[in-house]
């Protein structure tokens, strides 16, 4: 019987095949566009989100998994393993992380850990993919918990860049007077998570105003020498990511660097054009 199983939501954003690779059971969160709904990495599409919130106007809004489908979710891994791992997106912009724990209470054929990752997108993934290689090396649940509790005490940064203040605005992040000088202004806010929500970090003129922040705020963080993981997100702006790729791989030859991207549910709160980086020092 194996040990501990991992699961993700879909915010992750990790890609099939790794997750097949890796083992790792995603399970998705839901967008509502229209009054229709669906769930994200399934049945939506990153191109087919952005088409439609641009073409049509749309205004999404998102929710988390039923309890419901979390509890036949456990009940059916509870027939190969005795315990699971969820990585969950920050408790702060979504119910996820409170409906596992209570799915978990609800399911006594299997010990479920929840880690509220306090984050998203692919810094969340950086979890996801440790807690999944300590599983498959025989781990247990709690000695998964404790790697990623020190992982997250010492840090994960991840920076944001958003290309339409609009969506902040609608997000309720920006007032009515912000938006209009913020437009007017070409201010570029680069944004964080704080407190488990996205808030405003700094505001920059031009995104690569913004970008340069971000490499000197890395500067200051990591050496040469360390081993680090960097990944560079975007919201269909894989180009622009490429290029920001390869002036990191410039700055940091020694960097693991890959490239993600914010899905639909991430999406609604960023905007088509946001640009994401993150990293982490392995130990």
């Amino acid at each position: 019987m194996a040990k501990v199983a991992i699961i993700t939501d879909s915010t992750s954003y990790l890609p099939e095949k790794l997750r097949e690779e890796k083992n790792i059971v995603m399970i998705p969160l839901n967008v509502i566009i229209n009054n229709e709904t669906y769930k994200e990495e399934v049945e939506l599409s990153n191109d087919d989100f952005y088409d439609m919130v641009g073409s049509e106007g749309a205004l999404p809004k998102t929710s988390q998994p039923a309890i419901g489908e979390l509890v036949e979710l456990l009940e059916k891994l509870s027939n190969n393993y005795d315990e699971a791992v969820m990585i969950t997106l920050s408790s702060g912009i979504s119910g996820t992380y409170q409906s596992a724990l209570a799915a978990g209470d609800m399911v006594d054929s299997i010990k479920l850990h929840v880690f509220d990752s306090e984050i998203s997108c692919a810094p969340q993934g950086f979890y996801v993919e440790k807690a999944a290689e300590m599983a498959a090396a025989g781990a247990s649940g709690d000695e998964i918990m404790y790697t990623l509790e020190a992982m997250m005490a010492q840090g994960i940064p991840a920076y944001f860049i958003v290309d339409d203040l609009n969506h902040l605005h609608r997000g309720g992040r920006l007032n009515t007077a912000q938006l209009l000088v913020g437009n007017f202004l070409q201010i570029k806010p680069i944004l964080h998570f704080e407190d488990k929500k996205i808030v405003p970090f700094e505001k920059v003129r031009t995104k690569k105003k913004a970008i340069k922040r971000i490499y000197e705020i890395m500067d200051q963080d990591i050496q040469n020498g360390d081993d680090i993981r960097v990944c560079v997100i975007h919201a269909r702006r894989e180009e622009e990511a490429r290029e920001i790729q390869e002036e990191i791989r410039e700055l940091y030859p020694n960097a693991d660097i890959t490239m993600s991207y914010f899905g639909p549910v991430i999406g609604t709160h960023l905007g088509e054009g946001s640009l994401g980086i993150t990293w982490y020092k392995k130990r």
